[in-house]
């Protein structure tokens, strides 16, 4: 009901005919008309992709990837280390 009234109120139909029609009040139709047409805006606003989001998809999965392979290596250098750090070697000088 809601969408079909500001429908009307945008082809033109009038305010107080419409709210008489439907007996609903002229504030209540004003406010779902400014409703709809802030969400047309923001929906509207948004842009279309170019080669810079391709550009930072390719570069997040590549962080994703070094994130992921240092985890490992930590996770393997705690496994060699046996749960004791590394002994640390005395200089041949």
């Amino acid at each position: 009901m809601k969408l079909s009234a500001v429908q009307r109120l945008l082809r033109g139909e009038s305010l107080e005919a419409v709210s008489r029609d439907l007996n609903v009040a002229a504030h209540r139709l004003s406010e779902w008309r400014d409703r709809v047409l802030a969400a047309a805006e923001s929906a509207l606003k948004s842009r279309d992709r170019d080669e810079r989001d391709a550009e930072i998809d390719r570069l997040k999965a590549k962080v994703g990837e070094i994130t992921m392979d240092n985890e490992l290596l930590d996770e393997e250098i705690a496994r060699l280390e046996g749960g004791r750090p590394l002994v640390r070697r005395r200089s041949k000088r």
